[in-house]
């Protein structure tokens, strides 16, 4: 039977031809861990080119690619010297344009990663900031003060840093009257090798104008904007106090974040991405609330998409994925964007390991855990990675992008285990080895199980736990019920019946059941559920095409669907 028509959600936009992004499996790869070609240990772009097979054999229309540009590595890469170059050591533009050439050979599209908020502190124009006077047109192209107290000793404001500490830095001045001394203070809301730069300068926004340019005449297809709701801030004296940055004004109004003004820059971009046929894709990183100034930044005359964090932060739990998807869905279909989906990133633990610890565990419980080590509390990993092959396969069948981060295919856990010897992530060493940070989700792929370094190419930047060797692809590949074949199956099945941006929640006896229908069809059923539920009447299990759980459980009889139910944490694919 079929929910009241209150319950169905509409996304069809018109657009003719329809965009290749709108519903797009968008692979993001870090550059340095995910394959090797020379073997000094860090992966980059001709290992990207050496491994386009096997991304064609997953099915994804693009990949996104995190910084490969010059760094000084101090925030992995997200400190840019150079935005229009490649690091060296993983490799030059003549391998960035042999990787987009074998991508676009395979049928797949390329999203670079830009990086507008902040430079690096060794980029051009900070080293002539700092050589410059203060007042000088070069310290404007950034954020510099004066500092408070009687001699300026005391930062401009109490606004922290994201990584732990204050988000100001003192310099010595190299010019003017007082060369030789402690003088102003630069902004950088993360590390302190990323000042922040000055959006209200004209210079800034026309620079950032000509990297788009050149990279999409170099064949990009598109964009991820990083920290894009942070690029305008009001810096009028005296700075008004923001002691936590998490805590975010809803309304325009704040002194650092979502500004209203961050929307003119983006419809400059806009008016640079559509000077090419067809117009070049975006999609902001904007981490706004959930409410209708999201949509602001995934309008046709800015971005076109916004990244939905809201799965990635929910509960493994009906009622949540049901509200999340039908909101994000009216949302995107009332400002004319496609919705994104998202589980795991760069930036976050790996959602296998969110799901496989204790139920109510929050952010704080997660850093405490990587703490351990990830000894305590004990990690449920069947549980995990149940619960992570059915989230996937839940999302995988909703209207809208969906963005899946490097390792995931594997079934990659959290590695949590990294001791603090080899810990590289800023938030480490800012919170004072309070908070563990991000490496754990960005250690290198394992490409073999029987390979020296499980086939990365060398001996990893980050070290590879033991157990990566049963993750590796090889292990999996042809596998049936392996997690690389299960996202491969889903994937080609995504492309073969991908329909209209709409889908209809259909009724089920089970609370804990979640199942709709697309346009063409095309079913999709989730029982959420840590026992087995009925499966909702009428449904065909002759039209199942694909499943969440192992062939391990399909031949233990877990909750057989012959006996009229759905497994535990398991989803069902139907065909039309």
């Amino acid at each position: 039977m079929t929910a009241s028509l209150s319950d169905s959600v509409s996304g069809s936009v018109s657009v003719s031809p329809s965009p290749w992004w709108r519903q797009a499996a968008v692979y993001q790869i870090y550059p340095r861990s995910f394959a090797d070609s020379n073997g000094d240990g860090m992966g980059d772009l001709p290992g990207v080119t050496a491994r386009m097979g096997y991304l064609s054999e997953l099915g994804i229309d693009a990949i996104w690619l995190s910084p490969f540009y010059p760094s000084a590595l101090a925030d992995g890469g997200y400190d840019v010297d150079d935005y229009r170059n490649v690091d060296p050591r993983l490799g030059s533009l003549t391998d960035f344009d042999a990787m987009v050439a074998a991508a676009h050979a395979a049928g797949i599209r390329v999203i670079v990663d830009v990086v507008p908020n902040h430079s690096s502190n060794r980029h051009t124009w900070f080293k002539a900031a700092l050589a410059a006077a203060p007042g000088s047109a070069e310290r404007a192209r950034y954020h510099f003060l004066d500092g408070l107290g009687n001699d300026g000793e005391l930062p401009p404001s109490d606004w922290p840093s994201h990584f732990g500490g204050a988000a100001w830095t003192r310099v010595v001045e190299a010019a003017g009257p007082n060369a030789g001394s402690l003088g102003q203070w630069y902004l950088h809301l993360f590390a302190t090798e990323q000042p922040d730069f000055n959006w209200d300068n004209p210079e800034v926004r026309e620079d950032f104008h000509t990297t788009l340019r050149f990279w999409s005449d170099r064949g990009v297809d598109g964009f991820r904007i990083d920290v894009a709701h942070a690029l305008v801030k009001d810096m009028s004296l005296p700075l008004r106090s923001k002691p936590d940055l998490e805590i975010l004004v809803d309304d325009g109004s704040d002194p650092l974040f979502d500004r209203d003004a961050v929307h003119e820059v983006f419809e400059g971009w806009r008016s640079v991405l559509n000077e090419y046929d067809p117009p070049k894709a975006a999609v902001a990183e904007a981490w706004v609330p959930f409410t209708d100034r999201r949509l602001k930044y995934a309008r046709p005359t800015e971005l076109g998409q916004a990244f939905n964090f809201d799965l990635l932060q929910a509960p493994f739990l009906a009622t949540e994925f049901r509200a999340i998807a039908q909101k994000c869905l009216s949302e995107a279909a009332s400002s004319g964007a496609s919705s994104t989906w998202v589980f795991s990133n760069h930036d976050v633990v790996r959602h296998p390991s969110r799901y496989g610890l204790p139920d109510g565990s929050t952010r704080e419980d997660l850093e405490a855990w990587l703490l351990a080590d990830g000894a305590t509390p004990a990690l449920d990993s069947a549980r995990g990675l149940r619960r992570a092959r059915a989230a996937t396969l839940f999302m995988l069948g909703l209207p809208g992008s969906a963005y899946l981060y490097q390792g995931e295919e594997l079934g990659l856990f959290e590695a949590a285990e990294l001791p603090a010897s080899v810990l590289q992530d800023p938030t480490w060493f800012r919170t004072l080895h309070k908070v563990k940070g991000r490496d754990g989700c960005r250690v290198p792929l394992p490409w073999s199980a029987s390979e020296a370094d499980f086939g990365f190419g060398g001996i990893p930047w980050l070290p590879q736990p033991e157990w990566f060797g049963e993750f590796a692809a090889d292990a999996q590949a042809g596998v049936a019920g392996s997690t690389l074949e299960m996202y491969r199956a889903a994937l080609k099945l995504r492309r073969e019946l991908q329909a209209e941006e709409s889908l209809e929640w259909l009724s089920s006896p089970e609370s804990e059941v979640i199942h709709y229908r697309r346009p063409n069809g095309w079913e999709v059923i989730t029982n959420f559920a840590a026992v087995p539920a009925v499966l909702p009447s009428g449904v065909d299990l002759s039209r199942v095409v694909l499943t969440s759980g192992t062939a391990t459980e399909a031949a233990d009889g877990a909750g057989s669907e012959q006996a009229g139910t759905i497994p535990p944490e398991t989803t069902l694919w139907l065909a039309p």
